[in-house]
């Protein structure tokens, strides 16, 4: 395994000595998200390493190498009655750890449980140098220094080429149940607001097409209970219903347009925009389905508005970045941690913003 690391690095410092840009990828399964690379960029592809590093189920932590497919992680753990809490969404089944760290994103789960970097106990890395660097560790109480093992969570590869991730786990619940109630947008979001208040099983929330889904989890009585003070209809394959919201496989989805991905204030009203809109955690989360290119000044106003930016998940539209611009404050931030992690600016150049 040595070998291999030796070699990206060989890879990292050439490129730096050359002035060639990398392209890092995985398993591709979201090479559409981000900016496309700028350049004639180099594939660097490190899908070769690996395997799982450390794992004791009793100490409620796994460490894996950074190409381990997210689908053997997930396996082992449900062996042992474990999960990955914040839920990460694969979009295929090549999907490695990696790519889920780099990328950020997190699923239906995260509302009640929180997001990746919340889960992150240590990383291991090479830099723009092609230096082997640890941060963090193997335990929930290593907190020394600078959070940096955090800081890689949705960088995208700019500022590092993971190599290892140590993770919190969780149990997995006991019991589960998905309900479904008929209710508009204004409804729900009411609704959900005044949920989020009470000490209430609920694992995840998703509205769409009238409906609003909720997801129930933990001692069998505790869902049982909350079914009764919640009301609406049990959902006979729940399972199904959210893993198509996490994997984007729901009908919703199913569209040519441009998807955006707006994280807002969840107590936000229904967002006039023109599409269709999903919305998930709670309301913080909305998705949205627009065929009117015009409209992205509007979007991201509204988003703004709301406490929050949008997110130019899937599509293109020309000349229009993926992320939402930074203020100059955070611009000279991100280019001041650029310049420590990836002097050369070799790492995927403008994968993440055009500048840097």
């Amino acid at each position: 395994m040595q070998e291999i690391i030796d070699q990206y690095s060989a890879t990292i410092r050439v490129a730096a000595e050359n002035n060639h840009s990398l392209h890092i990828h995985g398993g591709g399964s979201k090479v559409f998200y981000g900016n496309l690379p700028r350049g004639q960029a180099e594939a660097l592809d490190v899908t070769a390493y690996r395997g799982i590093v450390d794992y004791e189920p009793t100490e409620l932590v796994i460490a894996a190498c950074a190409g381990t497919p997210l689908v053997e992680i997930e396996s082992l753990l449900h062996e042992n009655g474990q999960m990955l809490a914040f839920e990460p969404p694969h979009f295929s089944e090549t999907a490695t750890l990696g790519g889920c760290i780099a990328s950020g994103l997190s699923g239906p789960r995260r509302a009640a449980a929180g997001a990746v970097r919340d889960f992150v106990l240590g990383v291991r890395i090479l830099d723009g140098r092609g230096r082997d660097l640890q941060f963090g560790g193997r335990v929930m109480k290593n907190v020394a220094g600078y959070d940096v093992s955090r800081l890689m969570v949705g960088s995208m590869g700019t500022l590092g080429v993971l190599l290892e991730v140590s993770l919190k786990i969780l149990p997995l619940p006991v019991s589960e149940k998905t309900l479904s109630l008929e209710m508009d947008a204004e409804q729900a979001i009411e609704q959900l607001n005044r949920w989020a208040g009470k000490p209430l099983p609920v694992s995840a929330t998703c509205h769409v097409d009238g409906q609003l889904y909720v997801r129930l989890s933990g001692a069998d009585s505790a869902v049982q209970a909350a079914h009764q003070k919640l009301g609406g209809e049990a959902v006979a394959d729940g399972k199904h219903f959210w893993q198509s919201i996490r994997e984007q496989t729901h009908d919703f989805f199913q569209s040519q347009a441009a998807l955006w991905r707006l994280s807002v204030k969840s107590t936000v009203p229904e967002l006039t925009l023109p599409g269709k809109q999903l919305m998930e955690w709670n309301g913080a989360l909305r998705w949205l389905i627009c065929p009117d290119d015009s409209a992205v000044d509007a979007i991201r106003q509204a988003a703004r508005e709301s406490g929050g930016h949008a997110t130019l998940f899937r599509g293109e539209i020309p000349g229009i970045p993926v992320f939402t611009s930074l203020s100059p404050a955070l611009e000279d931030v991100h280019r001041r941690l650029k310049q420590q992690f990836d002097p050369a600016g070799v790492l995927n150049p403008g994968r993440l913003y055009p500048a840097f």
